[in-house]
């Protein structure tokens, strides 16, 4: 019956649901452009140069790949409270807030994958480039645009990780009904509601979602290497 209940709602295109997907999607799409677009650009500086503690900045990408989302959503909330450097925004318990919590979240995960791309690229192109003088900045363009389809694959694991993500965004965003509810913390509220159609019908899609993104990331890749081949 829950199971059928579930099904109803997303075909009947509940409001309520579909409210709650759209503000997920839109909160994970933006927290992911954000996040590439600092993650690819500290990722390549770091696999480009050459500074002293350099391999103790690449441990520590490394390691916060796997960053506890309740620290990041605790910090963010520190931060953003009344009695924080940023409370005076008052965008605590606001989708803002969640973008800015994603966002910290998944930085490390690009940065540390663009490194190893990147890195991998200077080393087999490192003597072409350097014989032609290309300078810095050049250089980092021209093995970002080689790159292009592994920086579009680590983006989707990127955005999949944003998407599942519960502990930090209930910290920041609060659950407000109508506000800053997304399916994983409505999944959490409702289950512990007992309303289990609504639980079930946001797990369907969630899961839809994250098949779809990984997905599309095996068939960018598959797709690369043919066209590489």
């Amino acid at each position: 019956m829950d199971a059928t209940s579930a099904f109803s709602l997303i075909l009947e295109r509940d409001p309520a649901l579909f409210a709650i997907v759209g503000l997920s999607l839109w909160v994970s799409l933006s927290a992911t452009l954000l996040a590439g677009a600092l993650g690819a650009g500290l990722g390549s500086a770091v696999a480009l140069t050459r500074f002293p503690g350099r391999q103790g900045v690449v441990v520590v990408l490394n390691a916060l790949m796997g960053l506890p989302p309740v620290v990041v959503g605790l910090l963010v909330y520190l931060a953003l409270s009344r009695s924080g450097p940023l409370g005076q925004f008052g965008i605590l318990f606001t989708p803002t807030a969640m973008i800015i919590a994603q966002t910290i979240l998944i930085v490390p995960i690009i940065a540390a994958l663009t490194r190893q791309v990147m890195e991998d690229l200077w080393g087999e192109y490192a003597d072409e480039l350097n014989a032609m003088g290309v300078t810095p900045w050049r250089r980092m363009r021209v093995l970002l645009w080689d790159a292009r389809f592994s920086l579009v694959t680590i983006l989707l694991a990127g955005f999949g990780r944003a998407a599942a993500e519960v502990g930090a965004v209930m910290i920041v965003g609060g659950n407000i009904d109508g506000f800053t509810r997304v399916m994983t913390t409505t999944i959490a509220l409702e289950t512990s509601k007992g309303n289990l159609p609504l639980a079930m019908g946001l797990g369907v899609i969630l899961l839809t979602i994250v098949v779809a993104v990984n997905s599309l990331a095996w068939a960018v890749r598959a797709w690369a290497e043919r066209h590489a081949g």
